[in-house]
């Protein structure tokens, strides 16, 4: 398995099994709901590699992963013991934090689940919209009916879905939850004559007026349309799951099987007709108008704010306590404008990772760019906002400053989304109008994205301070105590420098090794060496600047700013350590010719790796290094040389 020994290493640091209540994934991250968050090593799971960093929000304990977070889930959920496991919400384990904690786990537990399909379908939709509007599709047409219900059907019958994910969130049986939001999309009721006069609340006259249109058991009930209704069946659920846990108590277990969802449903589903579902229902429109409201008494405002802090709810988890207001909007107006107004940000992200790509003189962070630019183009922002733009800061900040900007005008423009779609570039076709096309309020979303892509791109070029912050040193307590001898290395005046040659063995071209990231150069360039023995000594007097905890490769700084990594075999890593040992610590001194590690060569080779080190700098742009010819070397000898630009 691919990530197997990523997944062992997760779960070792989160605490091990039996410190896991339960482990789901959404776009991008693990959400692992922990015993115990303090017996987790979060420090070591941010310094992971396959680890972009670590949140810890809304009860759960969040290590964000990147795109392939699915294929990471498998490998944890298959080493742990987690494949269909449920999320343990007994009342000994659930999150005992704050409100809006509570608040905020209970919705991402509901909607997580169908987010990636929720959003493909909201995609269909806006494509399709989008082909109307180009006039490639016929609404009439086969075609385009087919593949509308294609994009429709999952929000037609969303309360089934929800009924499913939101029993299973409130402890639960899942099915009985299907079966409420089944019942509240039955086709029979729809279109029911009129048997009564309208029935009116306190409001009368206003959008609660609502006719009666048949009775049960003597009680009126107001038939609502359930169709994409998302609040109804949430409820719902959540007494269908206390109901239910109640009969399970006092129902003899020799009937309990069919006897506990029978009874659950006789009673629930009724009663969501009754007095659930209108008064949800109301409240649905009641938060539909109230959004509607702070957004219409000022739209520039809202954009600023939503804009700008949108990033900002997405490091806390935050943005869970919008995603269902703005999917209520959806169901109730048809329109919703939160989603649109934080447009901008994911197009603002990326351009200034572009800047910190042109700019940077770190190769990590220009291997890093390409990808998190990409990925933040298409809505999915975590690889460059926690890989690039929060560690170096400033093009964090000028990204909410653009975004806020970006937003300020779409609220100008009036700019609103029609249908659920994605972030990113798939969010565009969203904001086509059904009725006028491509109009100023669409023209507007792609002028704020120019406007706040162009701002971020300047600001972080010109001021995002990209090298300086890059080349210091992570911020530990050593640096805090010697802030002069930070600075000094913050901007290295590296010089002409000698690399001795780390292993005794053979000098091969790195083009010729068998690993693709270190061949191309990406990861620096030098050298690699077949050792002839199980030693590795330092190639130049400096400093431990990484050494991973594996022990099979490590970084060094030299007293004269050269930064040198030492890679010693192919995929070493999956020996997590075996035949390995370190003399040496992150943060030492060390001098040329001092060993540093020992390697067991013929236990290595045993277990089927290649052992060719790769020796290199990675801030090769800052040197002419000398060709090293093919050779026999010994441990200390020449290996090649440094001559700074």
């Amino acid at each position: 398995m691919k990530y197997e020994q990523l997944a062992k290493d997760i779960i070792e640091n989160v605490g091990g099994e039996e410190n896991v209540n339960s482990v789901y994934h959404c776009i991008t991250r693990l959400r692992f709901k922990l015993k115990d968050e303090d017996k987790a090593n979060t420090d070591t799971l941010k310094n992971m590699d396959g680890v972009v960093t670590v949140r810890q929000s809304g009860g759960q304990y969040q290590v964000v992963i990147g795109n392939h977070v699915p294929d990471v889930y498998k490998a944890v959920a298959a080493k742990g013991g987690f494949e269909g496991q449920e999320p343990d919400d007994t009342e000994e384990n659930k999150d005992k934090g704050s409100l809006l904690n509570r608040f905020i786990d209970m919705i991402s537990g509901i909607f997580t689940p169908i987010l990636s399909v929720l959003v493909a379908a909201g995609m269909i939709k806006g494509f399709l919209a989008l082909f109307v509007a180009l006039e490639w599709l016929d609404t009439t047409g086969g075609t385009y009916q087919i593949f509308n219900a294609v994009g429709d059907a999952l929000f037609y019958f969303l309360p089934v879905i929800l009924g499913y994910t939101a029993m299973k969130k409130f402890g639960g049986t899942p099915f009985v939850g299907m079966v409420i939001g089944m019942a509240l999309v039955y086709p029979a009721l729809e279109g029911i004559p009129q048997a009564g006069e309208p029935l009116y609340t306190l409001f009368a006259g206003t959008l609660f007026e609502s006719p009666v249109y048949i009775e049960f058991l003597g009680i009126p009930v107001i038939l609502m349309t359930y169709s994409m209704s998302v609040i109804p069946i949430i409820v719902a659920t959540y007494f269908a799951a206390k109901l239910e846990s109640f009969l399970g108590k006092v129902i003899p277990s020799v009937v309990k099987a069919f006897l506990v969802p029978m009874i659950t449903l006789l009673i629930i589903v009724p009663l969501t007709f009754i007095i659930i579902g209108p008064i949800a229902t109301w409240a649905s429109q009641a938060l539909g108008q109230a959004t509607t409201s702070i957004y219409e008494l000022s739209p520039v405002i809202a954009g600023l704010f939503l804009g700008g802090l949108w990033l900002v709810f997405v490091m806390f988890g935050l943005h869970w306590g919008l995603v269902p207001i703005a999917i209520n909007n959806f169901s109730v107006a048809g329109v919703d404008p939160i989603l649109a107004l934080i447009f901008v940000h994911s197009f603002a992200l990326a351009a200034a990772i572009l800047a910190v790509w042109l700019k940077t003189k770190n190769q990590n962070t220009k291997t890093l760019s390409p990808p998190a630019i990409i990925s933040a183009i298409f809505g999915v922002s975590e690889p460059a906002m926690y890989g690039i733009a929060l560690p170096l800061k400033r093009p964090f900040i000028f990204t909410l400053i653009s975004s806020a900007i970006g937003g300020a005008l779409l609220g100008l423009f009036g700019t609103r989304g029609y249908v659920l779609a994605g972030l990113g570039v798939f969010q565009l076709p969203s904001f086509i109008h059904p009725e006028e096309g491509l109009n100023t309020a669409f023209m507007g979303a792609i002028v704020a994205v120019i406007i706040g892509s162009v701002l971020s791109f300047v600001l972080t070029y010109f001021f995002g301070g990209i090298n300086r912050i890059e080349t210091a040193p992570a911020e530990t307590e050593e640096t805090k105590e010697t802030e002069q001898s930070a600075t000094a290395t913050a901007e290295p005046n590296v010089k002409n420098e000698v690399i001795v040659s780390p292993l005794t063995g053979e000098v091969k071209k790195l083009a010729d090794i068998e690993d693709d990231a270190f061949a191309s150069g990406a990861l620096g360039k030098g050298v690699a060496v077949e050792p002839a023995e199980g030693k590795l000594y330092a190639p130049v007097a400096g400093k431990v600047s990484a050494l991973f905890p594996t022990q099979h490769a490590i970084g060094i700084t030299s007293d004269d700013g050269a930064e040198i990594l030492v890679h010693i075999g192919m995929d070493t890593v999956q020996l997590d350590g075996r035949h390995f040992t370190a003399h040496i610590a992150q943060g030492d001194r060390v001098e040329i010719g001092q060993v540093l590690i020992e390697f067991d060569v013929d236990a290595i080779k045993k277990e089927g790796f290649v052992l060719t080190t790769p020796v290199v700098v990675t801030n090769h742009d800052q040197y002419e290094i000398t060709d090293a010819n093919e050779q026999e070397v010994k441990a200390q000898d020449l290996l090649f040389e440094l001559k700074a630009k």
